[in-house]
């Protein structure tokens, strides 16, 4: 699996206002993604701060295109769970979003995601989803 295929998923999978957020694929390992979500007024809070629905549809997508770099292809799933906790807010610069999936089996698929700052390299948000593999 290379880049410009993780790259491409997004228009390929994701609705509208999810390829609106911007996001780009930053690196990518076995079974694990990382992404940019941009700085953008857009998204902010007052303050400048990232909002949180923002985050969690980042880490989503983050966590879906972690399932297609596992598997070495798209496979249709849905999200059965996501625990998220907010950390500290995050302002002024890029998120990256890195998932990483812990276990995948024959229905089910967990993983852990972790929102940080691009530039202060500090967590923000950490999540962890469970997936139902259709």
């Amino acid at each position: 699996m290379d880049h410009a295929t993780l790259q491409a998923a997004l228009p390929e999978y994701f609705a509208p206002w999810v390829q609106a957020l911007g996001l780009t694929v930053e690196s990518h390992a076995e079974g694990a993604v990382t992404l940019r979500l941009p700085q953008s007024d857009q998204l902010s809070r007052v303050g400048g701060m990232l909002c949180g629905q923002a985050m969690m549809a980042a880490a989503d997508t983050a966590m879906v295109l972690a399932l297609i770099r596992h598997f070495g292809a798209f496979r249709p799933c849905t999200t059965v769970q996501m625990n998220t906790s907010f950390l500290k807010p995050l302002s002024g610069q890029d998120a990256l979003i890195e998932a990483r999936v812990i276990r995948a089996g024959k229905s089910l698929a967990f993983g852990e995601i972790d929102i940080r700052g691009a530039e202060d390299g500090k967590s923000a948000c950490r999540a962890t989803t469970t997936y139902a593999l259709l």
